[in-house]
């Protein structure tokens, strides 16, 4: 069988590779450390909040149903050609685990203490716990496929490269400097064009696993981390309300907006929630795409294309 992520059995195995990625994932201390970090608010302030573990398991979820959703709704795969939820998975699974205790303050006062050295990033940190393996002998590290480590690689470019580019320090959104041959052998040694110039050009150079994580990210932050808010009394009718009126949203009945604060008022986020996570699952079609790597990998073939009005 077929597949855009080519997820056969291993040799000796019952599992895929990408199967082996997502189970070394689930069992790794990194990945029980997420328990403990900061979603958006405080970890084991209360029990319902969310942390970046939680998170990454709703992501997990939400990037599978997109799988299932384009293996219904598109003509570009069938039962033999599709896309494998098994690497979406794991790619899910990993995207935050570099990521520092408190949230985003926590990454750039890292990024900050670090500024001399090549600094600190939460998408470069997660390529350095997947990838002590690779190149060395040590039975230590995760050994991880390709497609994996390429699917969660966010950013293709390196912290120098973004430093000359910008002519300051950055910020964010780099690789380290030392990961230039993860990031090669990643991309099966294919330089990149000159047309994909650093920064925000080249990290749109994403693999369609890495693209349907990035969606299902987007999905479950925006939405569930709203569902907390709510719950934590940040966010009130009165307070959305004036943040409305001050932007010139639209808050009438019917629209999103107006869902929302019915929501509040019936205490009935959640479900709320639910309905607009399944929205944005088949808010995406795919597109043929033709680029670097169109022509020699079948995850670089297609594009998630998402609906705007969605």
């Amino acid at each position: 069988m077929e597949r855009v992520s080519g997820g056969q059995l291993l040799e000796g195995d019952y599992r895929s590779a990408f199967q082996v990625d997502r189970d070394r994932v689930l069992h790794t201390p990194a990945f029980r450390r997420l328990q403990s970090k900061t979603q958006v608010f405080w970890s084991g302030e209360y029990d319902f909040y969310r942390t970046r573990l939680t998170h990454s398991l709703e992501v997990a979820q939400i990037g599978k149903s997109i799988c299932r959703w384009l293996r219904y709704s598109s003509d570009l795969l069938s039962d033999e050609f599709y896309v494998d939820e098994d690497l979406v998975e794991a790619i899910c699974l990993s995207h935050d685990l570099g990521h520092p205790p408190f949230g985003h303050a926590g990454e750039r006062s890292l990024n900050s203490f670090m500024s001399e050295y090549g600094g600190f990033e939460g998408n470069a940190q997660t390529l350095r716990l997947l990838t002590e393996r690779i190149f060395s002998q040590s039975r230590k590290g995760m050994d991880p496929s390709r497609a994996f480590l390429d699917g969660v690689l966010k950013y293709k470019t390196l912290w120098s490269e973004l430093k000359t580019v910008n002519g300051k320090l950055p910020k964010n959104h780099f690789l380290y400097d030392g990961q230039e041959r993860y990031l090669s052998w990643a991309m099966g040694g294919n330089d990149f064009p000159a047309e994909l110039v650093p920064g925000k050009v080249r990290d749109g150079f994403q693999s369609i696993e890495c693209q349907i994580m990035d969606w299902a990210d987007d999905t479950a932050y925006s939405l569930n981390d709203l569902a907390d808010s709510v719950k934590a009394g940040f966010l009130t009718v009165e307070r959305v309300e004036r943040w409305a009126d001050g932007v010139g949203e639209e808050r009438g009945e019917g629209s999103a907006l107006g869902k929302l604060l019915v929501a509040i008022r019936e205490q009935r986020v959640e479900p709320f929630v639910g309905k607009r996570i399944g929205r944005y699952v088949r808010a995406v079609e795919l597109v043929r795409a033709v680029n670097l790597l169109s022509g020699t990998s079948h995850r670089y073939s297609l594009e998630l294309k998402v609906d705007e009005e969605s």
